[in-house]
């Protein structure tokens, strides 16, 4: 075990005297004395997404009286937890999904994607659930984490569509069958080593919009990060694989206006009536029940400097994609996120009809070109976007 050197600095050593703030300088390891984990895992083209863990987590601790305890890094374990833990109760809990990436330039160095986007929402979704500790210093913990990456960098296989898959995590561990905010957290984070999202080039998806079921409505929780989204969605998506469909399109309100695809950020680009230019429309951010996704981000800012589509924000309606598509304006849809980047997506059965989509389109595979190439240090993206660790 072993202790970062403290840095220096009035204001550093104020935060760290009273252990207000998350400060990598007291970042301690502790590394495994297991080897037989990391010996029998399993080939990187067998790896299963979300099922293997890498060998050590970061865990940090937050109560009343100190604020964030000091981040160790230790052996991967189980959790102890009173069975009375509000998280377990009342959904106090939100996380992240981040990747580390090899560099394919030649190096092999490693790099995170946009890390501070993802900082940033994680405190957001804490904030959103009130819990204290919210505004830890997003820097200090993105410090940690790659730390906690380059301990690991043996997990982490080479090749593209080949990353490390990256989980931070905040949950509340305050005992107390009463509902109200958390008086202790418990903010870990674990990896997993993975493998391409599609194994032999893309493999669009069917969506069904045919369901009674919203994922998020404005007030409510859908642009932060939280586990309370996530589980309601579950027997929609079970019910939409039974019917022979992939995934979930999510609509919401009397217009039928389209908001997210399954867990991801959804994109239509739509031949203009008029002037038959194309546009790459998503919903936005305004009203919050969109998760504000970093390839969403990512992917606006792309093709907005092309110079050859229009970019807009705003509420497509089912109406509307239904029009397009029989007027031969429908150019093509996707998914995107994390794990995949991008999902074409073929088909919307709406109104019991099947609404075809031409998949996989040009813009689909050139937003996947250039982010991938990003990621993966093969060209050279916005200042600070790769970043290396």
């Amino acid at each position: 075990m072993f202790t970062r050197p403290v840095r220096s600095g009035v204001e550093g050593l104020s935060k760290r005297l009273n252990r207000r703030w998350i400060s990598s300088s007291q970042l301690t390891v502790e590394l495994t004395k297991d080897t037989s984990r990391f010996g029998s895992r399993p080939a990187k083209e067998d790896l299963v997404f979300g099922t293997t863990m890498s060998d050590h987590m970061l865990m940090i601790e937050w109560e009343t009286t100190n604020g964030w305890s000091a981040p160790k890094i230790v052996p991967y374990q189980n959790l102890s937890l009173s069975p009375a833990a509000t998280s377990l109760h009342y959904g106090l809990q939100c996380f992240e999904g981040m990747k580390a990436y090899k560099s394919l330039d030649g190096d092999e160095s490693l790099r995170l994607f946009r890390p501070d986007k993802n900082m940033e929402r994680l405190s957001n979704s804490m904030d959103r659930l009130h819990m204290p500790g919210a505004d830890f210093d997003r820097k200090e913990l993105e410090k940690c984490i790659a730390e906690l990456v380059k301990i690991d960098e043996e997990w982490i296989p080479s090749g593209e569509g080949y990353s490390l898959y990256i989980r931070p995590t905040c949950i509340a561990t305050h005992p107390f069958l009463g509902l109200s905010s958390p008086t202790s957290l418990l903010m870990y984070v674990i990896t997993s080593p993975v493998g391409p999202y599609y194994k032999s080039g893309f493999d669009p998806i069917r969506l069904t919009a045919d369901t009674s079921y919203v994922r998020a409505w404005p007030g409510g929780t859908g642009n932060s990060k939280v586990g309370g989204n996530y589980a309601p969605t579950m027997k929609p998506q079970a019910e939409a694989t039974e019917s022979g469909y992939s995934q979930v399109l999510w609509l919401f309100g009397e217009n039928r206006e389209v908001t997210e695809v399954g867990s991801m950020n959804l994109f239509f680009l739509i031949k203009d009536k008029a002037t038959g230019k194309p546009e790459l429309v998503t919903p936005p951010l305004t009203r919050g029940d969109i998760l504000p996704g970093v390839t969403r981000d990512s992917i606006l800012h792309l093709v907005k400097t092309w110079g050859d589509i229009d970019v807009s924000e705003r509420f497509p309606t089912m109406p509307e994609i239904q029009e397009a598509a029989n007027d031969g304006r429908l150019v093509e849809a996707f998914g995107a996120g994390t794990a995949a980047v991008v999902t074409p997506i073929s088909c919307i059965k709406y109104n019991g009809e099947d609404i075809e989509i031409p998949a996989v389109g040009s813009v689909t595979q050139r937003v996947w070109d250039e982010i991938t190439g990003i990621q993966y240090g093969k060209i050279e993206g916005p200042e600070g976007w790769s970043v290396v660790v």
